[in-house]
């Protein structure tokens, strides 16, 4: 019997409503995002429709290829569609599951790695979406890391540096990111990173950004994974994200990244 491929196995995913370690966003029209941060390194596989990142000089990824993002840049990004739909399998890595990799011959920072989705890789990707339905959290680092060593047996040498966690802002990220909704101050953060408040904003400021930068850029960038993967209403969304009302999110959202929540949602619809 064939195996099932890779496209139905990730739609087939759609209706779980289990945690899963990996995400599917799909559109049925063109999706424009401006200055998408990427948090932590993200392996973007793309299965229908075309990615293209950045503006002047843009990066395409089609269908059967993959980017993996570094957690450093600040992405342009459009989602085309196919005759059918835009359809990719985004899995987000931990600083830790690189440490499984040996040091990169070249330590230049990669801010990103792009390939084509070979048999084996396709493979392990079938594995791991379809194993993730009934394997425990504890195990998830195991399965990214054999991802990993597999795109460094593939040849893919530079994905060794695209992971900078040794950055404040990066540790910052981090901590606002599991206090999404919450309403976390700058003297809390600084406690917690076990330096005061004034070396905290100094630092981000030597850094170019800012607690308050940082803080908009978590909660936005969760919107956008909910505007992505749910259907939740965009006031629920807003709450969710830390927001006290829908119009102040859809603002800053508008703001950060040149669409509106509603906007970005109706390409998700069929007209």
């Amino acid at each position: 019997m064939p195996a099932t491929p890779l496209l139905e196995i990730a739609k087939r995913s759609l209706s779980d409503t289990n945690e899963r370690p990996f995400s599917v966003y799909s559109s049925l029209r063109e999706q424009r995002l401006l200055n998408v941060p990427i948090i932590k390194p993200l392996l973007i596989v793309v299965l229908e429709g075309e990615k293209q990142l950045g503006q002047s000089n843009p990066v395409s990824v089609h269908a059967d290829q993959f980017v993996l993002l570094s957690n450093n840049p600040s992405v342009h990004m459009r989602n085309v569609p196919s005759q059918r739909e835009y359809f990719a399998l985004l899995i987000e890595f931990e600083f830790d599951d690189f440490l499984c990799l040996h040091a990169a011959a070249d330590p230049t920072p990669a801010e990103y790695v792009t390939g084509h989705v070979d048999e084996l890789l396709n493979e392990s990707l079938r594995q791991f979406v379809g194993w993730s339905e009934h394997a425990p959290r504890a195990l998830w680092a195991h399965r990214r890391q054999e991802l990993l060593k597999i795109l460094l047996h593939g040849g893919h040498t530079s994905l060794c540096t695209v992971a900078e966690s040794h950055h404040l802002s990066n540790q910052l990220f981090r901590l606002v990111s599991d206090s999404i909704g919450k309403s976390l101050s700058a003297k809390s953060a600084a406690q917690q990173l076990s330096i005061s408040e004034a070396s905290l904003r100094r630092k981000l400021a030597l850094e170019g950004t800012s607690f308050q930068v940082i803080k908009d850029q978590v909660r936005l960038t969760h919107g956008l994974h909910l505007l992505q993967t749910t259907h939740r209403q965009i006031g629920l969304i807003a709450g969710q994200c830390g927001y006290s009302s829908a119009s102040r999110f859809t603002d800053k959202f508008k703001t950060q990244f040149g669409i509106t929540p509603s906007e970005l949602r109706s390409t998700r619809m069929s007209e």
